[in-house]
Order: C-alpha cells, then sequence, then structure tokens
C-alpha cells in the first residue's frame, strides 16, 4: 500500500485521494484488516464487504477504516492541500466532515449489520489548527437506547495532537 507525504502524494507523485476510502467498515481497497485477535473487521462488526460502498464524499476525504477493538472505531483521513482556508489550515467545515464520518462508523462498527444511523445532531468543538496531511479518528459509542445512540469522536493529528472533537446524536434505523 503506497504511503503518502504531506501533501497526500503517494512517492510516484499521483494523489491518492480516495485509495484509501471505503463506505463502512469491513474493507479497505479490498483487502480486510486483522485485529490484535486475528479477526478481520467484518467478523467483528458483522458489516459484510458488500457494504463497503464509497460514497463520494469519504473518497474526497481519502477515509481509510483503521478498526474497531470492540469500543473504539479508528479511521483515517488525508487532509488535502484543496481543504485549506486563507490561513493554510484546514477549513473547519472539512474537519466537521471527518468526525461526522467517524462518529457514523463507529456506531455502524457497534451495531448489528442490520442496522444503520443517521446523524440528528453533531456538536463540534473545534481545539487547534490542523495542517494538511494524515489525521486520525477516535470514536466511541457513548450511550445507546433501542432508537439513539451518542458517539464522541477525537481528531488526532501527526503529532498527536487533538485538534477538535465532536459529540454526535444518531438515530438508529433498520437497513434497507
Amino acid at each position: 500500500m503506497d504511503r503518502t507525504d504531506a501533501a497526500g502524494l503517494a512517492p510516484s507523485g499521483k494523489s491518492v485521494i480516495g485509495a484509501f476510502a471505503m463506505g463502512a467498515p469491513g474493507d479497505v481497497a479490498g483487502r480486510k484488516r486483522a485485529d490484535t485477535f486475528g479477526r478481520t473487521t467484518t467478523e467483528v462488526t458483522g458489516l459484510s464487504d458488500a457494504s463497503a460502498d464509497v460514497p463520494p464524499g469519504a473518497q474526497l476525504l481519502g477515509r481509510e477504516w483503521l478498526g474497531f477493538d470492540g469500543e473504539i472505531a479508528s479511521v483515517r483521513f488525508a487532509a488535502q492541500p484543496l481543504f485549506t482556508n486563507r490561513h493554510g489550515t484546514i477549513q473547519g467545515g472539512f474537519l466537521a466532515a471527518m468526525l461526522d464520518s467517524a462518529t457514523g462508523l463507529g456506531a455502524l462498527a457497534a451495531l448489528p449489520s442490520t442496522k444503520t444511523v443517521v446523524t440528528k445532531t453533531l456538536t463540534t468543538r473545534f481545539l487547534k489548527p490542523a495542517r494538511v496531511g494524515p489525521i486520525t479518528a477516535k470514536a466511541k459509542v457513548i450511550s445507546q437506547t433501542e432508537r439513539d445512540m451518542i458517539v464522541e469522536a477525537d481528531l488526532i493529528d501527526a503529532e498527536n495532537v487533538t485538534i477538535a472533537t465532536a459529540t454526535a446524536e444518531l438515530r438508529i434505523l433498520d437497513k434497507r
């Protein structure tokens, strides 16, 4: 798998936006990942590879599913130069989209494969400026009822600094 530099370019010089993207936990660019117990993500979450349709927004954000340990879902995003504002930092709307995506995937990882979620509210807190490069999200379910979930997520930059956090209220729905 190609790694990218700070500008989001692979060693070949080609952009890899979307190269790591995925729609739902279960498959990353056609390859399943095993957790520390040797289980694939599909075995942990119950989601099938067929559910891994890649939405355009996930492609744009360069979303990569890193895994779910039974409590915390990890996702990486590729913050691109085209996401920057006039200050040269990542525009807050892109960070909010990353947090929305991460909270949704965190919820899906904790739910049975027959369920899905939609965001009701997303309360976002911007803590530090975000730079171009990899941003990792960690999402955790805080509470759940039959109909609703609350999921919190942090965005962490390449220097391991938390740059933004969010709390999402999600509605649980039957998958169609």
